[in-house]
């Protein structure tokens, strides 16, 4: 004989293993969806929530990538070098492996190219070698900024970071989850300044562990897609406060009441206690980690690809009319603007 659980019982069931799953402040959309229907309700308002505007994906490889310029020694001074470590950094470099580099690895072969070349001058009898050689080493200096710039925003790796495809920056996440990422960025920083200024003993040995990370973690995407919801979001919930502005006031002669008691109630449990530690975790990544992104990028402005520049002002900027970040600080400030004007009528305006 089957015994036959009853349906209510099974659908209470399925509800307690779900219930993690249904708590809507765990993930930042559903967060800021609830949010604005919250507002919405305890306004006596309608929640119309607008698509945000997506971030853009960053430009295509081929269109971030420089062509680097190519030396054309002779095959017989090639060969004269014989017992010089230039030879050998140039047999690498003409090797299979050598013709297929990858942008990092190009610029170490620059490098050691400068380094090997300017060893070898004092050892070069022949006038005119040594004169192709010094324009070698002057040409591949000149060429060096390329090499960065490949090396950084042409890689495979950077597109992973800025990835778009995995969702938002966490809520309340458990230490800073970018952390590694911003401090990689400080030394890496510090390092291509020195390369820039022609300072050309720099290791890059722990760049490919730096790549590894941008490889594996997608935050610059992440802190993308958040800001942009948020932006969304705020602005939906600010157009209900408006809203509720232009009708009666909240409360008569300044004095608190139900409904006031009731908004009050919300934008502390939920406003302060949510969307604001929410909105400040997504402004410290983007201190971390978009502003030297952003470092990064301007430090190179001298051989930016005009097809990147726009995304550049666009996404990394901090400031400026088509910036996101700045958009963001509008929707913010215009927002919490709106709050004080609607409990500034009942005598509870935030900060007085």
């Amino acid at each position: 004989m089957f015994f036959r659980r009853p349906f209510p019982l099974i659908l209470c069931s399925l509800a307690t293993l779900v219930l993690a799953g249904c708590n809507p402040f765990s993930q930042a959309d559903s967060m800021m969806d609830e949010y604005v229907e919250r507002v919405a309700r305890v306004l006596d308002g309608e929640a119309e929530l607008s698509d945000p505007v997506a971030p853009q994906r960053m430009p295509l490889r081929r269109n971030r990538r420089l062509d680097m310029p190519e030396l054309d020694i002779d095959i017989l001074d090639f060969l004269s070098l014989y017992g010089c470590q230039l030879q050998y950094v140039v047999g690498e470099r003409n090797s299979v492996m050598g013709r297929v580099m990858d942008p990092l690895n190009r610029l170490r072969y620059e490098l050691r190219f400068i380094d090997a070349a300017r060893d070898c001058l004092p050892d070069i009898d022949r006038k005119s070698l040594k004169t192709s050689v010094q324009d070698a080493i002057a040409s591949k200096r000149e060429s060096l900024p390329v090499a960065i710039w490949n090396a950084t925003w042409a890689t495979e790796e950077i597109e992973a970071l800025f990835t778009l495809s995995k969702g938002y920056y966490p809520v309340s996440p458990e230490g800073n989850p970018v952390s590694d990422l911003s401090l990689d960025l400080d030394r890496l920083n510090n390092t291509l300044a020195a390369l820039l200024a022609g300072q050309l003993d720099h290791s890059l040995d722990y760049v490919g562990e730096v790549h590894q990370r941008w490889q594996a973690e997608h935050r610059a995407g992440q802190l993308l897609n958040s800001a942009s919801l948020l932006i969304a979001r705020l602005d939906d919930a600010t157009a209900v406060i408006r809203t509720r502005l232009g009708k009666r006031p909240l409360c008569f002669d300044g004095k608190p009441n139900n409904q006031s008691d009731i908004v009050r109630n919300m934008f502390f449990s939920v406003y302060i206690d949510r969307i604001q530690p929410y909105m400040s975790d997504v402004r410290r990544g983007q201190d971390a980690l978009i502003l030297p992104l952003q470092q990064m990028a301007e430090a190179q402005s001298g051989v930016m690809p005009e097809t990147f520049r726009g995304w550049a002002q666009r996404h990394l900027r901090q400031d400026g009319d088509a910036s996101i970040w700045q958009e963001l600080d509008r929707a913010m400030a215009e927002h919490t603007e709106s709050w004080q004007s609607l409990l500034g009528q009942c005598g509870l305006r935030p900060g007085a």
